[in-house]
């Protein structure tokens, strides 16, 4: 008898799991079934204009599979990128920009594909305190557009954009400085505001960047480099907190050295007129 109930119970199971299979490969067939260009192309369209995005990108990406070779294939690479940037699923987007850049380099729109990877790295900005990969990542593609694509109809929000970057670019810089400073690692410290003087000149941290060189410079007793320093903060910014600030830093220190000509120097005789 119980023989018997696990020959009924096996059959059972045989009809189910063939029910099973005949539903998925019915799921499949309706899934995959091949369909004009035209009309896939445009269920894309009425997707995204639904905002149904995450089916905007697989009609899209049914058009390149199914008609590889197509007028729309390439175009349709493109607008599932799209789609996926406004659904937020960032590393499908950037994924379908790569392969698009990659193999269409001439294209008529590639100035978008770099702009619209650009903002798929923007949309993910940390702030200042954590890493800044995604702020690098967003300034290449947005560089390369303005390198590449001066006159593109992108170029105005680029530059905007480029401006938030670097500045945000800036400030890690001058964060990770203000750390080694604090821990006595000047010579760390010293390339980190280095490079914020260098590389960031149009941001608002390069006053308070070159404050803290000259700090740094104090601190390892180069005072002739903390003086080269001190004279251009006073040069470019004299109206600034930090020019006031390094201003009554050197009060405290001795420059009556004379240069190689006999006489003070000019940053000198700056100090002797305000003292």
């Amino acid at each position: 008898m119980p023989y018997i109930r696990f020959q009924k119970y096996s059959a059972l199971m045989i009809v189910s799991i063939f029910s099973v299979l005949s539903a998925c490969s019915s799921t499949e067939e309706e899934k995959y079934v091949e369909r004009p260009v035209e009309e896939l192309y445009n269920t894309g369209l009425a997707e995204l204009k639904e905002r149904r995005f995450s089916k905007a990108a697989n009609a899209f990406d049914e058009v390149e599979r199914q008609h590889p070779y197509s007028q729309w294939a390439t175009q349709a690479q493109l607008m599932s990128a799209y789609a996926h940037y406004q659904n937020q699923k960032y590393e499908k987007a950037l994924a379908a920009l790569d392969t698009f850049i990659q193999l269409h380099p001439a294209h008529p729109d590639i100035s978008y594909a770099y702009y619209l990877q650009g903002l798929c790295y923007y949309e993910q900005l940390s702030p200042v305190e954590r890493d800044q990969k995604m702020t690098e990542l967003a300034m290449n593609s947005f560089q390369e557009i303005l390198k590449r694509f001066p006159d593109s109809s992108y170029a105005k929000d680029v530059k905007l954009k480029l401006s938030l970057l670097q500045d945000m670019i800036a400030a890690k810089e001058m964060q990770v400085g203000r750390y080694y400073q604090t821990r006595k690692r000047y010579i760390a410290a010293m390339n980190r505001f280095s490079k914020v003087v260098k590389d960031f000149q149009t941001t608002a941290h390069v006053p308070e960047a070159l404050h803290r060189l000259v700090e740094v410079y104090l601190a390892l007793n180069l005072k002739e480099e903390a003086l080269s320093t001190a004279s251009i903060l006073s040069h470019n910014f004299p109206t600034n907190n930090w020019y006031t600030e390094t201003y009554l830093l050197m009060k405290g220190e001795d420059f009556r050295e004379k240069n190689s000509e006999g006489s003070l120097s000019w940053f000198n005789k700056i100090w002797n007129d305000q003292s």
